[in-house]
C-alpha cells in the first residue's frame, strides 16, 4: 500500500496552477491585443459608403506597425492583408446619367457629384455652359478627368507628357492593351484638365463688361439706326452711357492700336492671348497709349459719341482669329 503525502499532492497542484496559468495566458492574448488597438485608435468612425474606418489623431511609426502586424494575423487559418496602395490606384471609367432639372448649372452639379467643373464640360462636350437645357441628359464619370481626341502625330507618349499623366494611368483607364492609338480615338486622361483660358470661354467668365450700362444694341443683323429701310450686320454690342463715363479694358492685353475712323470714331484695339482681340469705339477721350499693356479693368478711355453714332454709348467688338463673334456669351 503506498502512502501520499501532503508535499508531494503540494507539488502536483502546483504543477496544475502554472499549467492553467499558461492556459489562460495563451487563450486571452488576442485580447489584450484588441486592447492595445482601441487604446492606440480611440477615435475610430464609421466613414464612406463600404464602412470603413478613419482616424482623427496621429498615429506613430511603432503604432503603424503594430497595427499593420495584427491586421495579418492568423485567426483559423484565415489571413487578413491590409492592402491600401489599391486604394489609390487608378480605375477603369464607369459612367452615371443624369437628366437636367430646371435650375442646374455646371457649379452646383460639379460639387453635387464632387468633380470639377473641367470634367463635366470636357466628358459631355459643352461649348457654353450657361446654355445647358433642362431635359438633356450629361454623362457623369467616376473620376475627374478630361477627353483627348488623338490626333494623326500624337503618341500615347507625347499625351502622357502633354498632361503629366503617367502613360499607364492613361491605359488602364482606357482599358488599353497596347502602346497604339488610332487618330480620332477619345482618350480620357485621369486627372487632367482643361486650359484655365478655354475653361473661362466656356463658362463665359473670359470678359468683363467695359461699361456699366444698358444693352442698346445687340451682335448680328439688324436695321439701320440712320436708314430703316435698311438691314445690316452689327459686329458688336452697343452699351449705354454718358460722355465721359469710364471704358475699361475687358481683359488684359496689349494696346495695340489707337486711333480715328469713319465709323467707330475715336477707338482702341487690344490685344490679348488665344487670338482674341477686342475693339472699343465712339470714344471721346484716350486714356491709354500705343503699346502699353493694360490690366483687366483698367481705364482706357472714356464713353463718347464720334464717327457715326447716334447718342453716347460704346460700341464693343471681340475678334477670335480675326472674326468678329458675339461677346454676350463670354462676359460675366
Amino acid at each position: 500500500m503506498s502512502m501520499f503525502y501532503p508535499d508531494q499532492f503540494f507539488k502536483q497542484t502546483l504543477i496544475f496552477r502554472l499549467i492553467s496559468v499558461f492556459f489562460l495566458f495563451f487563450l486571452i492574448n488576442p485580447v489584450q491585443y484588441l486592447y492595445k488597438i482601441e487604446k492606440i485608435l480611440p477615435n475610430l468612425k464609421e466613414h464612406g459608403i463600404g464602412g470603413g474606418h478613419y482616424r482623427e489623431e496621429i498615429i506613430t511609426e511603432a503604432d503603424d506597425d503594430l497595427i499593420l502586424t495584427l491586421a495579418s494575423h492568423t485567426f483559423e487559418d484565415e489571413i487578413v492583408v491590409l492592402e491600401q496602395e489599391t486604394l489609390l490606384k487608378t480605375r477603369f471609367l464607369f459612367y452615371d446619367y443624369y437628366l437636367l432639372k430646371p435650375g442646374d448649372n455646371i457649379s452646383t452639379l460639379s460639387y453635387t457629384f464632387g468633380l470639377n467643373q473641367d470634367t463635366l464640360i470636357s466628358v459631355n462636350g459643352i461649348k457654353a455652359s450657361r446654355g445647358i437645357q433642362a431635359g438633356k441628359s450629361l454623362k457623369i464619370p467616376n473620376q475627374d478627368g478630361i477627353i483627348h481626341t488623338v490626333k494623326k502625330n500624337d503618341t500615347l507618349s507625347s499625351i502622357s507628357a502633354r498632361y503629366k499623366i503617367e502613360q499607364e494611368d492613361i491605359k488602364t483607364v482606357n482599358e488599353l492593351f497596347s502602346d497604339f492609338i488610332a487618330a480620332g480615338t477619345n482618350l480620357f486622361i485621369p486627372g487632367a484638365k482643361m486650359d484655365w483660358e478655354q475653361l473661362q470661354e466656356i463658362n463665359g467668365d473670359l470678359f468683363m463688361w467695359p461699361v456699366n450700362g444698358a444693352l442698346t444694341s445687340y451682335f448680328g443683323w439688324r436695321r439701320s439706326p440712320f436708314n430703316r429701310s435698311v438691314r445690316h450686320f452689327h459686329n458688336g454690342i452697343d452699351i449705354r452711357g454718358s460722355t465721359g463715363t469710364p471704358v475699361r479694358a475687358a481683359m488684359a492685353g496689349r494696346v495695340s492700336a489707337v486711333g480715328y475712323d469713319n465709323v467707330f470714331g475715336n477707338y482702341i484695339i487690344i490685344s490679348h492671348h488665344s487670338g482674341y482681340r477686342t475693339l472699343y469705339g465712339h470714344l471721346s477721350r484716350f486714356r491709354t497709349t500705343l503699346g502699353a499693356y493694360v490690366a483687366q479693368g483698367e481705364r482706357i478711355g472714356d464713353v463718347g459719341n464720334t464717327g457715326q453714332s447716334t447718342g453716347s454709348h460704346l460700341h464693343f467688338t471681340v475678334y477670335k482669329n480675326g472674326v468678329a463673334i458675339n461677346p454676350r456669351p463670354l462676359m460675366r
